[in-house]
């Protein structure tokens, strides 16, 4: 069997497979890079080579430039890298979102990037990849992290808005324009009508050329009254929260969508009406699950509450380590609001 090192190394630069000569989601530019999904703290701009699964080149093409060089490859289309078989696997994390199964020798590492058990019906549902070696994050790597049922979720959602429009105020939602406001708009269908930025409203474009059915909206944008909002539905990004757009939403109640909300409530973010859980990443069952499910003998575990889990798991009879790395906890954009005016 092939030896760990020949797949997987931990560098400056990010994660590295040395056989291959490649990186996955590196943090520098470097010659030839895997992304695992979209959002900006995984794929980041200067690299030579991409490749991604199909559905995050578009994506990246928006967000990077649409001269940057993508090879693209469908979930479990193996390529071969100087004797490295290289597959993607869905991670249920946002549109597109993979996880990277190397194999040489015999030996199989699975680099799990960011990834969610719940089926959120718009990203492909996470699949379990068995293999020696797994590489986790940890975001919710505590045990207080547990999600309340998706349905559970929606409902609560719903009847905040419904209680809203009983006021005559607008619910407005804060949430990241990839996959965070999608699955906003999913869990208010039909419940009123839907107004979204137009940088949320670019994304949306891109899900819906894919072949991805999103619930009606409507773009805000220049031209756009905003005294006519009131009583709607508005999703707005966070980098927009506190700003003068904002405050121009009439009779605004303001609700941040994050995993966090779950414990730190309206104490992460200032003057909000109310928060919701809603989350792209596995909870601490979740997590454990992933694990269990690959069968694998020794797991990495990156950014998050890496030291923690990383102790838990190898209390438990998991050979676990923790791995410094340069991804964002749950805000998997680094949205600014100059990033935003040039979309």
């Amino acid at each position: 069997m092939g030896e760990l090192k020949d797949l997987l190394q931990f560098t400056p630069n990010g994660l590295y497979c040395p056989q291959a000569d490649v990186y996955i989601d590196p943090w520098t530019p470097v010659n030839k890079a895997i992304i695992t999904h979209a959002h900006s703290d995984h794929a980041r701009s200067g690299n030579l080579h991409y490749l991604s699964h199909r559905l995050s080149a578009p994506i990246m093409k928006h967000r990077l430039g649409a001269d940057i060089q993508v090879q693209t490859v469908d979930y479990a289309q193996p390529i071969n890298i100087n004797g490295v078989k290289v597959s993607l696997h869905p991670a249920g994390h946002v549109i597109g979102s993979a996880q990277v199964r190397l194999e040489y020798q015999g030996l199989i590492v699975v680099v799990s990037g960011d990834y969610k058990m719940t089926d959120d019906q718009l990203s492909t549902p996470f699949e379990p990849v068995p293999c020696h070696t797994f590489v986790t994050e940890s975001t919710f790597g505590l045990p207080i992290y547990r999600w309340m049922a998706q349905d559970k979720l929606y409902h609560q959602m719903q009847s905040w808005v419904a209680d809203n429009k009983r006021k005559n105020r607008t619910s407005v939602f804060i949430a990241y324009s990839l996959g965070k406001a999608q699955r906003v708009m999913k869990a208010l269908e039909g419940v009123g009508k839907i107004y979204v930025h137009k940088s949320i409203g670019n994304i949306n474009e891109l899900f819906e050329q894919n072949g991805i059915k999103l619930p009606n909206y409507e773009v805000i944008n220049e031209d756009t009254n905003l005294k006519s909002l009131s009583g709607e539905i508005v999703i707005f990004p966070p980098a927009l929260e506190g700003t003068t757009l904002m405050k121009k939403i009439p009779n605004a109640a303001i609700a941040a969508c994050s995993g966090w909300m779950q414990v730190r409530g309206n104490r992460r973010w200032k003057s909000l009406d109310s928060g919701f859980a809603i989350s792209d990443h596995a909870d601490w069952p979740g997590l454990l699950s992933a694990i269990s499910q690959c069968g694998c003998e020794q797991v990495f575990v990156t950014h998050g509450y890496t030291a923690t889990f990383s102790r838990y798991l190898n209390e438990n009879g998991l050979s676990a380590a923790e791995v410094q790395t340069k991804f964002g906890e749950e805000h998997d954009e680094i949205t600014t609001i100059d990033q935003i005016k040039s979309e």
